[in-house]
């Protein structure tokens, strides 16, 4: 495993071992023991989820709040994905940045977001599934977003805006400072 820190503090490009052969190729996608000596955190997931979205989809930015906030641990299995996580942990050094990342089924790359970011993220290939750990749960009451397009983010999403596909939830989220 090859972990690299991002401009994010807390958040962290994997890049897991791929053993290739004439059968495919095998990885071992986590391990928390490595993890926990490559990046000193000491986290435990608790749910494993899962998405399938066609091009142009975008899905975020997407938080839960509170005793809910969740840190997360994001692969493609299939296709490629534009990955986007924004810092709005109050008092951060780097509050309110966003890093972006191409995860792809063919780069094996993973992104460890931790508690306190925003996340989402457009699919650039023709469909795309990805997955995704998370160390607490789901809970409905404390989901929170920001509208995708916020000016003062200034995201490139790599997708032009006619061929977005957003659902209503999405558009309707507000904007970063209204957080």
């Amino acid at each position: 495993m090859i972990v690299e820190k991002t401009n994010l503090k807390g958040s962290f490009i994997i890049q897991p071992r791929v053993y290739n052969d004439e059968r495919g190729y095998f990885i071992e996608s986590f391990n928390q023991k490595d993890f926990k000596e490559y990046t000193g955190l000491d986290i435990s997931f608790v749910q494993d989820n899962e998405s399938k979205s066609l091009y142009g989809v975008l899905r975020g930015l997407h938080f839960q709040t509170g005793q809910h906030a969740q840190a997360k641990l994001i692969r493609a299995i299939k296709g490629r994905i534009m990955d986007v996580i924004v810092d709005i942990r109050q008092g951060s050094d780097t509050y309110g940045q966003h890093f972006s990342i191409e995860i792809s089924e063919e780069n094996k790359k993973q992104l460890f977001i931790p508690r306190g970011f925003a996340h989402g993220f457009v699919v650039l290939s023709e469909e795309a599934i990805i997955s995704y750990k998370c160390d607490n749960f789901y809970n409905k009451d404390s989901e929170r977003g920001i509208i995708y397009n916020d000016s003062s983010l200034d995201i490139d999403w790599k997708v032009s805006r006619q061929d977005l596909i957003i659902s209503s939830k999405d558009l309707s989220l507000p904007k970063f400072k209204n957080i």
